[in-house]
């Protein structure tokens, strides 16, 4: 599945790919941190390490994917609430698995556990993120002409 997503010089979708399991609504995206996933790149921090707002977003892009089976044609998602831990630093060159699993579907709500492990040459996985993003179901159509306009 290729998304229309972009994630600053980051290409998506990601080069070291993604997958979406449907019969379980679990979704796994693969990234390698880049120069330009860091908080010294990105002005959130003044280290060269993976940036707590790239995590996030590719625990989102992950939560997008998750939602797909889940919605009729014509709707999307939107995010509409995140709650998350960035447990340990990843460096430059590290390659971060980021997994978003849907735990509850109520009307127009998606709630996803995700997390997200750090890839150590040594076969060890680091866990470096922990919590919960939730998403909301619209009509893209109706969304998108009622924010179409400049405020």
């Amino acid at each position: 599945m290729t998304l229309p997503l972009s994630f600053g010089d980051s290409a998506w979708p990601p080069e070291s790919g993604l997958t979406m399991d449907s019969t379980t609504n679990r979704a796994v995206v693969v990234r390698v941190v880049g120069p330009a996933d860091t908080a010294e790149s990105l002005g959130s921090g003044d280290v060269a390490v993976l940036a707590t707002p790239r995590l996030i977003a590719w625990a989102e892009a992950a939560t997008v994917l998750a939602a797909g089976p889940l919605l009729a044609p014509g709707q999307t998602s939107v995010g509409v609430a995140i709650d998350v831990k960035h447990l340990a630093a990843s460096p430059v060159g590290a390659q971060v698995e980021v997994c978003a699993v849907v735990s509850a579907s109520s009307g127009s709500r998606i709630d996803f556990d995700v997390t997200a492990h750090n890839c150590q040459p040594d076969g060890m996985n680091r866990q470096v993120l922990s919590g919960r993003v939730s998403r909301a179901v619209v009509d893209r159509g109706d969304f998108q002409t009622r924010f179409a306009k400049p405020l």
